[in-house]
């Protein structure tokens, strides 16, 4: 799973609860649990008396709290996250009436990773339905959706030949956008008027086949060179985002319309938002 794609929200009984896959397993911030099982006014102070109140959870929590990376309304910020059985043992110091219904909720998260591993189509399946809701179109999904399948074989391969941290992912993720768009993935990002939200979640169409087929001709180049170490992998990349390219300009010449638009979805999200709702069991997909 790339660093773009491993951080989402979850609900629970209609709150936000962010979370980021990390270690092979779910991690959860502690501060958005603790507000939702206590409403109250300030989480932290919250959290450091229940620290203070537990002595055994005091002396515990380096072990099962760990600082992550996470989206938040100002940029992305290293907050405190702990991992099912961690939030458990958290759950144990706050006295409320809140906390049976979330623990059997972390269960059926925790099950629903379980059946995804086992048949995957069930994750595409919670996604689309998260996308559904949102309000994009049933056709775009089906692009994002064959699109998300192309980036998980890129990444394999990147995984497998030498590409080991998310710094390098996003190199050779500009390799191609650059190649293919003419800027990187934080000038396209600027373009649309994005900060924190997801770039391909704002893609039209064509950008987004566009995108899939630079990521598919990397794929590919990968395998039928066996590049192996970051340098092929860079080469390879940037050679596959030139037949996107190609492709781009060759379609704005015979349309006369620039490919590259703009045009987001913010509006459309926004929007939908208020009207949210959890899919099936109340999951959201990775």
């Amino acid at each position: 799973m790339s660093k773009e794609e491993n951080t989402s929200i979850v609900l629970f009984q209609q709150r936000n609860v962010r979370r980021v896959w990390h270690n092979e397993q779910w991690y959860f911030v502690i501060e958005d649990i603790v507000q939702i099982l206590t409403d109250t006014v300030n989480v932290k102070d919250y959290i450091k008396k229940m620290k203070k109140r537990d002595k055994m959870l005091q002396e515990g929590w380096g072990q099962f709290v760990t600082t992550l990376w996470i989206e938040t309304s100002g940029g992305k910020q290293k907050m405190n996250c702990s991992n099912t059985k961690g939030i458990l043992r958290i759950i144990q110091s706050i006295p409320s009436p809140k906390a049976e219904p979330f623990k059997l909720w972390l269960a059926e998260v925790g099950n629903q990773r379980l059946e995804e591993i086992e048949n995957p189509e069930l994750a595409m399946d919670r996604m689309k339905i998260l996308y559904e809701q949102k309000g994009y179109s049933k056709e775009w999904i089906e692009k994002r959706s064959r699109g998300i399948a192309i980036r998980h074989d890129l990444t394999d391969e990147w995984k497998n030949r030498g590409a080991y941290s998310s710094l390098d992912y996003a190199i050779l993720t500009n390799e191609i956008t650059k190649a293919a768009f003419d800027m990187n993935v934080q000038e396209y990002k600027q373009h649309k008027g994005l900060t924190r939200q997801n770039l391909r979640d704002n893609m039209n169409d064509m950008e987004l086949i566009l995108t899939m087929l630079g990521e598919a001709t990397a794929t590919t180049l990968h395998r039928d060179r066996d590049s192996k170490g970051m340098n092929e992998l860079k080469k390879d990349s940037n050679e596959a985002g030139e037949v996107a390219g190609n492709a781009r300009r060759d379609i704005e010449k015979r349309t006369g319309k620039k490919v590259v638009s703009k045009e987001n979805y913010l509006s459309l999200t926004h929007k939908a938002k208020k009207n949210l709702k959890p899919p099936p069991n109340g999951g959201l997909p990775m």
